[in-house]
């Protein structure tokens, strides 16, 4: 595990303080799993959009035609 400096303004610091002691964690499992969160967005985003570059119109629509044409549940409709 590494240790990190960080420059916060004391806005966001204060708030982090309140955050954490509501969710009863320490300020470093906070930022900690902030940072992870956004890792994992960041990291899912790039997935998607990989898997969209290689993504075949034709084989999309192939497979939306062999689903069965029912009416909408109720809500649902357009």
């Amino acid at each position: 595990m590494s240790a990190l400096n960080l420059r916060l303004p004391d806005s966001v610091h204060r708030h982090i303080r309140e955050i954490a002691k509501e969710d009863g964690v320490s300020i470093n499992l906070f930022i900690t799993s902030a940072v992870s969160e956004k890792i994992s967005a960041l990291t899912t985003e790039n997935y998607i959009a990989e898997r969209a570059r290689k993504a075949r119109k034709g084989a999309f629509a192939r497979v939306l035609d062999r689903v069965p044409q029912r009416k909408p549940m109720p809500g649902d409709e357009r």
